[in-house]
Formats: structure tokens, sequence, C-alpha cells
């Protein structure tokens, strides 16, 4: 043993993000975090990925913080993983297997945070030893929210789809629909005629934790119900979109912007405080060319200033995909946004952050996933909750029936892009002009839910500073495996 006063070692943590951009933009910030706070932090990246995760940590690189990618070797038969932010979460990543475990067995890090999309790594990590940390895109409430809905099944032997039922065991009465549940909650126990890959397995918990990009004040009652209910180790420490401080950092985050980060910062700059609508839904989503085409009267109709980013547009029945210049506008519609100036289109990808912040932004019309409403969150902003798919709807319940912050657009079919075949009628543009209307056009209730976003966005700010609940969380998972490693 060596004198009790001598230094540990550096901690060494392997960060292995899962390909679609609303897991991996995070795991890349919470790499970032710990290195920060001193860790050795190791970002695992397939080759198509690691010059993205390069760009994002540049300037932590610059500022001397022990932070790299590791790019993967695919072997020579291995399946090319060439894959963008918006690849689904059944995007098979086996490929990596064999490199994962060889440099596991070479370099035996500390631990390894491992995103739980890569569902045959538990296997490979534990026959390694290596620590095996699990981070899955989830806040608490969602966790807890789904672990209840299994556990007691309220939605079972209902008449409708749209028959209401209340979630027994949480801290809020939260009344969902079966519509709204994920199609693999409402399969029959075998599976029925389900496509392979889509029923939802218990994950394995044989780890030594969780990861959750989340902050205690944010979902306190849940947050309890998840590590002392459910029994897990849990460290949160978010909401880690709060580490991008500079706008270099914001304007990378994720792929390069689509759009002159400028050009959208001067049109902003333009219009008056809290007068803009942000609306995005994320980098999976694909919505159907019928719904866009709601969306865009309604927002039009609605009079309110808007900046819009679309993303891939899927066809109308919901198979394949169309060009995001297809033919679904309004007539006219690009051209009048641009006369008067209402709107703001933005095909592709856009700087997020940048756009959340900005002063002349009051209000975010979200698709409810999770890296989104935490940024949203982060920006004091309300929202209008337009939910589509995975845990989207439990995340529109906490933001409406939790936190009091959001208006439902009246999206109650939870649907899949990838493997649908059914028609989702679209949300209709009277529903959208009305959501809109309710969050951005004045009101003492729209003004009670920005009131309480502010507060929500402080509360966020305090817990990544130091003494903060977030801070702490990512000092206690560095010292308790620095104790580990000095045994």
């Amino acid at each position: 043993m060596g004198s009790s006063s001598a230094p540990l070692p550096p901690v060494e943590m392997f960060f292995f993000p899962f390909v679609g951009g609303g897991h991996q933009i995070p795991m890349v910030d919470i790499a970032r975090v710990f290195a920060a706070h001193g860790a050795s932090s190791t970002i695992l990246a397939a080759p198509s990925s690691a010059p993205v995760f390069q760009r994002s940590i540049d300037g932590d690189q610059k500022s001397g913080r022990a932070i790299r990618v590791h790019t993967f070797q695919l072997h020579e038969d291995a399946v090319s993983l060439d894959t963008d932010t918006s690849a689904a979460p059944s995007t098979d990543t086996s490929a990596l297997l064999e490199p994962l475990r060889e440099l596991l067995i070479e370099r035996k890090p500390n631990c390894i945070v491992v995103d739980s999309f890569h569902r045959w790594s538990a296997e490979v990590i534990d026959a390694t030893g290596v620590l095996r940390i699990v981070f899955n895109g989830n806040g608490c409430f969602s966790r807890c929210s789904f672990e209840m809905l299994d556990a007691h099944k309220p939605h079972e032997g209902l008449d409708s789809e749209y028959e209401p039922f209340v979630i027994p065991g949480l801290p809020h009465k939260i009344e969902m629909t079966r519509s709204q549940l994920p199609h693999f909650h409402k399969a029959p126990p075998d599976g029925g005629n389900q496509p392979s890959g889509h029923r939802r397995g218990r994950p394995n918990n044989n780890h030594f934790g969780v990861v959750v990009n989340s902050f205690y004040d944010l979902e306190p009652q849940y947050v309890d119900c998840f590590r002392n209910v459910m029994g897990n180790r849990a460290w949160l420490v978010g909401p880690v979109s709060l580490f991008n401080r500079n706008v270099e950092d914001k304007a990378v985050r994720g792929k390069a912007s689509s759009v002159d980060e400028q050009t959208c910062l001067d049109w902003l700059d333009a219009k008056g405080p809290g007068s803009v609508l942000y609306v995005s839904f994320g980098s999976l989503a694909r919505l159907s060319s019928r719904q866009l085409h709601e969306l865009a009267h309604g927002l039009e109709a609605s009079g309110q200033n808007f900046v819009w980013v679309i993303g891939k547009v899927s066809g109308s029945e919901g198979n394949g995909e169309i060009s995001a210049d297809g033919d679904w506008l309004p007539d006219g519609f690009e051209e009048r946004m641009g006369e008067t100036g209402q709107g703001l289109l933005i095909r592709g990808w856009a700087p997020q952050l940048l756009i959340l912040e900005h002063p002349s932004v009051g209000g975010f019309m979200t698709h409810c996933g999770w890296n989104s409403t935490l940024e949203g969150v982060s920006s004091g902003l309300p929202m209008v909750t337009f939910p589509i798919s995975a845990e989207q709807f439990f995340n529109e319940k906490f933001i409406v029936d939790v936190l009091g912050i959001g208006v439902k657009s009246g999206s109650v079919e939870w649907s899949s892009w990838s493997w649908r075949n059914e028609v989702i009628e679209p949300v209709g543009r009277e529903k959208v002009e009305a959501a809109v209307r309710k969050l951005m056009g004045g009101g003492v209730e729209a003004e009670e839910m920005r009131r309480k976003a502010k507060e929500v966005k402080e509360m966020a700010r305090r817990a990544i500073n130091q003494g903060g609940t977030s801070y702490a969380d990512a000092d206690s998972l560095i010292r308790e495996l620095q104790n580990r490693n000095g045994d």
C-alpha cells in the first residue's frame, strides 16, 4: 500500500454512444462532463460517427481536458455502419462487437458507459470484467411510468383504444389511453404478429448502475421511485446540454447545421422578445406529408412568428420517404412566409441550442423526445407537445400534467415510422392553430406556464454548477471508481 496522501490515478471512463442523434448527442456531452470533473474520457465511435464526435470535443481538448475519440477499425468481414443521427433504435450495431471486446481486454478502463440500444453489448462487456454503466436516454418519470404499467397492467381489458385509464402507483394522477402506448406494450405475450426486433424485453440488470441525463429537482419523486422502488443505482448528471456554454459549442453540437447560423440569428434578432415559436420534431421522426401540410396551415393561421425545422418526410401512407423539398406545402406557403417574415423554414439540421436560447424565442413545439424536452426546460420555454413514438407520450404527461408548462397539440396515436403499416389520422390545422395561440398569444394561463418554465430553467442551472445535485453526482461516481481502483 502506498501513502494515504498519494493521489489516486485518474479514472479512465469509456463512453459507447448509440448511432441515433437523440442518444449520441447527450452521451458525448456526458463524456465531456466527466472529463471536466477530472476523468479521462474516451468516446468509442464507428468510423462514420468519429468526425462528428471529434468536432464536439475540439474545444475541450484545447482546454487541456483528457478526452479523446477512439475510432473502431471494423473487421474485414463486418457489415459497414454507415449511419447518421437519424438511425432508428432497431439499427444493428453488432459489427462493433469484436473491436469492442478487443479494446476492453487491452485497455481495462475503470468503467464503460454504454447505451442500452447496443442490445448485444452486456454479455460482451461483462465477460471482460469491466464495470458496465447503462445510459438509455430517458428520464426517471417515463421509466417509473413504464414500470408501474408493467406491474399493474391498467390498460388491459379496455373496450376502446381511446378509453382513459390511470397508471397506479405514481405520485401524480397520470391518465393515458391505449392509443398512446407503444405497440410492444399492447402485443400478446408471445409477440403475436409483431415484427422481429421490436419486442420490448427487460434490460440486463447485471450492471454497476445507471447514468441519467436529468436532475433531481426536476423530478424528485420519480428519482426516488427510480432509485428506491425500482432499485437502481443512479447518478443524475444533467441537463448535459448546459455544458455547452459558448456559441461555438452550441453551433457544432450534433451534425453541421444546414443553415447559416448568422442568417438564422439575424432573422431572430428582428423579432420581439418571446414572440417566436420554435418547431422541431427531432432527428428521427418522419411525419407524413399530410401531417406536415396540416401543420403548415395551422402555423400560418395562428399569426405567430415561427422557425420550423423540417426533417425527413414520410409518404402519406408512412411507407418510404419523400424529399423535404416535396410538394406537400400549401400553395405559396413558403413565398408568403418570406414576404411577410412570419416564418423561417430550415431543411435538415439546425443549431437547436442557439435558437432555443435566443431572447426572441418564447415557445417550443416538440415531439417530446427526452433530449429535446430537457433542452426546452433548460432554456426556460413552455412547450406545445406533439408526441409521436418511443416514450414521448409519457414525456408529454410530464411536461403538461407534472411541470405545468405545456399545451397539448392533440396527438393521440403512437406510431413507429420504421415499421408501421397503418395510416395515422393527422392532427388537424384547427388543433395546431389553437395550441399555438394558447401558448404564444398571451393570457393568464400562458403567463403562468412561462413563469413556471423560468423557475425550472434556474433549477437546471443550479444543478450542474458546483454545489448542485448533478455536479455532486458526477463527482460521486468518479470518487467511487477511484476508491475501487485504489483497493
